[in-house]
């Protein structure tokens, strides 16, 4: 979660633009109106195009090599593009630039904003600094994309290099979305890449909660045409801030989960010895195993209930999703139609509280010993928080005074401080006072480190989603499926829009 206050270490990321720091506490959801209205007025419309230009665009060279090698899948490709040039024509082109800004545009998150802004983008910036990922994937743009500029500058191309060394991403989606894009640049971590281009968002998904924790605001804008010309300008003079990351994997006795998200993938057996490393314990050999990362939120329950039946709603009927008002009214009226208000929990196996299939371990700061921690009876709906928004800028961890902090063993949370906060929902009712901000969730624990395990009992599944991709997790009643986070090594980097 984020809190106030800054962080005088700097970033790391060698873009050299200003510390590290925290985005300041965020307010309430309420405010998404108000942002949305002010970037219609002078807000959107002070920044220059020209200037904008001279700021994010890289010289025409590099941008057709990087083009080239994405589309291709294939950095030979697009070095020879840069050479293809004429000579003349890039002696004509202007000095490097002050930080080249490449954005990602998810047509399909939120309220189908996707086309529209693609076009206004290569209006403002070029065609070839703006990716679609419905035709190009994040992992294409980091494997040959920024391995071009690498073999640019190694030959000695300077303009290369600096647009290598002070790279932006700017991902226009949702939080899985971004979540997404994240994860490819993690890569560049494990390949010994450094820099890792910090990354700033246009909010186009229903939650928006990274959008919302880092400053980027709530919703896409009524004004949107101007609006985006201040987006770019952030994503390339705003400072960096570092986001903690936390890599779940999944032990099967058996069994295969069907629909997999693009937040799990399936582990090969090449893998596993790595992961058995990673988290000191060993992967049974005829287990099935899965892995993600993700950076807001897990949760286990009635909410990824509610949540894959609205995803499954949307798929089947995408003219319902209109935009995101449209999106949390269909997602309020399907969770009335799934008995987590009228039905008592004794009429359904499904309804009972998660103690009936669901041990919670943790390990704390600096301990090595995982420690068990009883689960409420009541709690239908378990959340693994990261961020300090979840469900749409809600706060349902709160701003905890310290006397209570003290007392309950807790600190105050933040977006990178190597610590998880687990909070329970009850019934539909709880959830609903919890969502409105007119009651706490029942605080459960903080963590370093988290295990479930969970077994079917009279349940043969459970919900399980992570930032917002749900999935049906399969059950057996006599062998245990575990299910364990640990934080990541490295922070993911974003860039602070709140200016």
């Amino acid at each position: 979660m984020e809190g106030a206050g800054e962080v005088s270490a700097a970033a790391g990321n060698g873009n050299g633009n200003g510390s590290a720091r925290r985005p300041s506490t965020a307010p309430s959801a309420r405010v998404s109106i108000w942002e949305s209205v002010r970037a219609c007025g002078v807000w959107g419309k002070e920044v220059d195009k020209a200037e904008l230009r001279s700021q994010v665009v890289m010289p025409l060279h590099l941008r057709r090599a990087v083009a080239k090698a994405v589309t291709t899948k294939d950095e030979a490709a697009g070095v020879a593009a840069a050479a293809a040039e004429e000579e003349e024509e890039r002696e004509k082109e202007e000095g490097p630039t002050v930080a080249p800004v490449v954005v990602f545009v998810n047509s399909r998150s939120g309220g189908r904003h996707g086309p529209e802004l693609k076009v206004r983008l290569h209006e403002l910036i070029t065609e070839e600094q703006v990716f679609d990922l419905s035709v190009v994937k994040p992992s294409d743009f980091v494997h040959y994309g920024l391995s071009c500029l690498e073999r640019l500058a190694d030959q000695g191309d300077n303009c290369a290099k600096a647009a290598r060394e002070k790279m932006r991403i700017v991902v226009a989606g949702g939080d899985g979305t971004v979540g997404w894009m994240l994860g490819c640049l993690s890569d560049l971590y494990k390949m010994k890449r450094e820099p890792v281009p910090p990354t700033g968002i246009i909010p186009l998904g229903t939650g928006n909660d990274l959008a919302r924790s880092f400053g980027w605001g709530g919703s896409f804008p009524f004004g949107w045409r101007s609006a985006v010309k201040r987006y770019l300008s952030k994503a390339a003079t705003g400072p960096i801030c570092r986001l903690d990351s936390w890599q779940t994997v999944i032990q099967m006795p058996e069994g295969e989960i069907k629909e997999l998200p693009y937040a799990l993938k399936k582990v090969e057996p090449a893998d596993r010895l790595e992961i058995s490393q990673e988290n000191g314990s060993e992967l049974p050999e005829k287990a099935s195993c899965y892995k993600g990362v993700f950076y807001n939120y897990l949760s286990i329950g009635m909410d990824a209930q509610v949540a894959y039946g609205f995803h499954h709603l949307r798929d089947e009927k995408p003219y319902l999703a209109q935009g995101p008002v449209a999106n949390k009214l269909i997602y309020a009226g399907y969770s009335c139609t799934q008995g987590w208000f009228c039905t008592p929990c004794t009429a359904s196996p499904q309804l009972r509280g998660l103690k009936n299939i669901l041990r919670l371990y943790i390990k704390k700061v600096n301990c090595s010993e995982w420690e068990q921690v009883q689960m409420p009876s009541s709690v239908r709906s378990l959340v693994v928080l990261n961020l300090y928004n979840y469900g749409s800028g809600r706060h349902p961890w709160g701003d905890l005074k310290p006397e209570y902090l003290e007392k309950r063993g807790f600190v105050e949370a933040h977006s990178d401080d190597g610590l998880l906060e687990i909070f329970g929902l009850k019934e539909g009712w709880h959830a609903s006072f919890v969502m409105a901000e007119l009651i706490k969730a029942k605080h459960i624990a903080q963590a370093a480190a988290i295990k479930f395990e969970m077994r079917g009992g009279e349940w043969n599944r459970a919900y399980v989603q992570m930032d917002g991709e749900p999935w049906k997790q399969p059950l057996i009643q006599e062998l245990s499926t575990i299910l364990e986070i640990n934080k990541v090594p490295y922070h993911s980097l974003m860039i602070n829009g709140d200016q």
